[in-house]
């Protein structure tokens, strides 16, 4: 299944594909994040492909000089008993990535949490706001230079008594 999958997306999208890589039968491809969007909309209407189910959005920091945040894509085909991952990097200096709600509404609450922990700002989004966090904070806990102590006094915690 993964060399079918490598191979309709190079035939349709081989200007999108960054890297592919195969560990352990599990394929992961990483795609040009303009194009995140495209992708995921032929993987989902594709009749052999019908990646039907997006089982989660996350982010991660790599805290490196270039492409710092990764946005990870874990897709499921119910029709093949199928699972991949996308991925897309994001430059630190522009953490806008498109929206993916327009394809699987599932990614409404994942891109938020993804948001709300790593600042990635996802494009078109219905409704982007902080998910844990209050809306005034103005830090995202995820990322490799937030203090593991929290920062003091930039939420206001009850009285001790």
């Amino acid at each position: 299944m993964n060399q079918r999958i490598v191979e309709k997306l190079q035939s349709h999208f081989a200007d999108s594909i960054v890297s592919v890589n195969e560990f352990r039968e599990e394929l992961t491809i990483v795609i040009k994040k303009n194009d995140i969007v495209k992708v995921c909309q032929f993987l989902r209407d594709d009749d052999e492909l019908k990646f039907d189910s997006l089982r989660d959005v996350c982010g991660a920091d790599y805290y490196r000089p270039e492409g710092r945040f990764e946005v990870v894509y874990n897709l499921y085909s119910l029709k093949n008993k199928f699972r991949m991952r996308l991925k897309v990097r994001v430059e630190e200096e522009n953490v806008h990535v498109p929206s993916v709600t327009c394809v699987w509404q599932s990614a409404d609450w994942a891109e938020r949490e993804a948001y709300d922990m790593f600042g990635i700002i996802f494009d078109n989004h219905p409704d982007l706001r902080r998910i844990y966090m209050p809306e005034g904070f103005e830090y995202h806990p995820l990322r490799k230079e937030f203090p593991l102590m929290g920062i003091p006094g930039s939420l206001p915690l009850p009285r001790k008594n």
